[in-house]
C-alpha cells in the first residue's frame, strides 16, 4: 500500500494536535517501545517522515506530548503567597499527571533528552520554592518527585478500581504531608 506523503488517505492535512492526541493514546495503549515514528504514522494513514516536520525526532515528540500533559501542572503558580501550599499543589497536581499517563512519564526517565519544557519548568519552580524554605532543595526535590513518580505509577496497577485508586491518592496526600512537616521541622 502507498501513502500519500503527509496526508491521510481522505486528503486531509494531518496536523499537531491529530499528531499528539493520536500519539498519547497510541503511548497509554502499547507503553514507550509501542510509539514509534512508524506506529504514529500507521495509526494516522501518514508517511513516517511527514510527522518529523511536526515534532522533530522521538524525544521531540515526548517533549511535545510532556508539554501539553504536564501543562495543568504549572496552573496557578506563584498565586499562593505560602511556599508549602504551592508545592503541596505543585506536587499533588504533578502525581495526578503520572497517575493519568504513566507510560509517559516512563518513556521520559528511558529518554533522558525528553525532559525538557513543561517537566524542566515544573522541577525550576519546584526548586526554587524549595530553595526558600530549606538549604537542601535539591535533596527534597529528588525526594518529593521520587515520590510522586512511585505513588503516580503505582495507580496503573489499580486502573479501573476507583476506590482502590482514591485510597492511593489519600495516601499520597497523607504522605506528602508528612513529608513536607518533615521538611518544615515539625
Amino acid at each position: 500500500m502507498i501513502r500519500p506523503r503527509g496526508r491521510p488517505a481522505h486528503g486531509k492535512g494531518v496536523a499537531r494536535d491529530d499528531i499528539l492526541n493520536a500519539a498519547l493514546t497510541l503511548l497509554d495503549e502499547s507503553g514507550g517501545r509501542g510509539l514509534t515514528m512508524r506506529a504514529l504514522a500507521t495509526r494516522l494513514g501518514v508517511t513516517p517522515m511527514s510527522l518529523y516536520h511536526y515534532v522533530g525526532d522521538q524525544a521531540g515528540l515526548l517533549r511535545a506530548l510532556s508539554d501539553r500533559v504536564y501543562a495543568e501542572v504549572l496552573e496557578g503558580a506563584g498565586e499562593l503567597a505560602d511556599q508549602r501550599a504551592e508545592i503541596r499543589a505543585l506536587l499533588t497536581r504533578y502525581h495526578q499527571a503520572v497517575g493519568r499517563h504513566p507510560q509517559l512519564t516512563l518513556a521520559i526517565f528511558a529518554t533522558p533528552e525528553a525532559f525538557a519544557g513543561v517537566t524542566r519548568h515544573i522541577t525550576d519552580r519546584l526548586t526554587m520554592l524549595l530553595g526558600k524554605i530549606t538549604a537542601e532543595p535539591i535533596l527534597w526535590r529528588d525526594i518529593l518527585v521520587d515520590h510522586a513518580h512511585g505513588s503516580g505509577l503505582a495507580l496503573t496497577s489499580v486502573r479501573g478500581e476507583q476506590m482502590q485508586v482514591q485510597a492511593i491518592q489519600v495516601q499520597y496526600r497523607q504522605a506528602l504531608d508528612r513529608l513536607l512537616d518533615r521538611l518544615a521541622g515539625l
